[in-house]
């Protein structure tokens, strides 16, 4: 039976949070190891550049340090295929078609690019880049160059991998079947709040726990958390419903423990200070495995450099078959 080729990837910005590991480096990690799948993660650094284009450095230091994260979680290069977005020139090729086929109104129209720009207005201002309102259509380049036929996503993605299917209906009414049409598959993942309580989790927000954290980051952070604002005194009776500490318990804290933890919580037997170091003293076993396996490859990296060169040379001889496919298709293969 063949295998589906299924296709995620991260923009390098910063390091990956425990955010990204609940809610899609474990995901990507069972289905490497299930065996039913071909999977293929690309490291999108064309896409980062799209609002980070006046910061090159950062993106190319983050490539590594993504790389680093993948490997540290137990993504496998013999068994998934990591490569670096820009070293595939086929897809920005692809790009260049796809934008005839798709209106700046109907870009302006896409509920994820809507939303985006909204949070982007710091940067962009009135005056919005070509490549961040045309990012859909790079990254359906970055699909259908590798004939992804499930692509993982959060709901609030999906308006793009509508956009990618009307894109590969408009390619393959004009030019015959051609590219293949990929299908989304809806996360069952949570978005992870941050300590602060915000739902988003970031950087720039200083509210993330990241898998390379050291256990002394790891409690600071923890220590600086969000706890039931109307609890003033150790014995006061808590409220664990609104205590962020409580929300990390349940992440990381085996159910006994945690119920135990948000019981004395609610009678007032259990102070802040101990609940946070007993929750610190969790994530930094949780987390300590992919720790130290990111401290091996941070030690080796020629070997990290091995995987990426092998992975992206592996991707390229897969986006160069189907270029070949796309260029018959639209009669530009002149001289074959």
């Amino acid at each position: 039976m063949e295998k589906k080729r299924i296709l995620t990837g991260d923009r390098p910005t910063g390091r990956l949070h425990i955010g990204h590991y609940f809610g899609s480096l474990k995901t990507r990690v069972e289905m490497q190891n299930s065996g039913k799948y071909d999977p293929y993660i690309l490291i999108a650094d064309v896409q980062a550049l799209t609002d980070n284009f006046n910061n090159p450095d950062k993106v190319r230091k983050n490539v590594r340090e993504v790389m680093l994260d993948y490997l540290s979680v137990g993504l496998e290069p013999e068994k998934t295929t990591i490569y670096i977005q820009s070293m595939i020139p086929e897809v920005a090729e692809l790009t260049v078609f796809y934008s005839n086929l798709v209106t700046i109104s109907r870009l302006q129209r896409n509920p994820t690019v809507k939303t985006e720009i909204a949070q982007k207005k710091e940067l962009f201002g009135e005056s919005v880049t070509y490549g961040f309102l045309g990012y859909p259509v790079s990254q359906a380049a970055d699909i259908t160059a590798f004939e992804g036929a499930l692509v993982p996503v959060g709901e609030d993605q999906l308006p793009l991998i509508e956009q990618c299917k009307e894109i590969v209906r408009k390619f393959n009414s004009i030019y015959g079947e051609t590219l293949v049409e990929p299908e989304a598959v809806l996360s069952n993942a949570k978005r992870i709040k941050g300590l602060d309580g915000n739902e988003k989790m970031g950087k720039s927000l200083g509210n993330a726990i990241y898998l390379s954290d050291t256990p002394e980051e790891i409690s600071k952070k923890v220590m600086s958390a969000v706890t039931d604002p109307n609890r003033i005194k150790k014995d006061s009776k808590g409220n664990p419903d609104i205590c962020m500490v409580s929300y990390y318990h349940k992440l990381f804290s085996p159910k006994e423990e945690c119920e135990n933890v948000c019981e004395e919580c609610r009678a007032g037997k259990r102070g802040c200070v101990a609940c946070k170091k007993q929750l610190a003293n969790n994530i930094i076993k949780t987390l300590e495995p992919i720790r130290e396996k990111r401290e091996y490859y941070e030690k080796r990296p020629e070997l990290v450099d091995k995987f990426l060169i092998e992975g992206t040379q592996k991707a390229r001889e897969t986006a160069k078959e189907t270029m070949k496919k796309v260029k018959r298709a639209m009669k530009l293969d002149y001289f074959e």
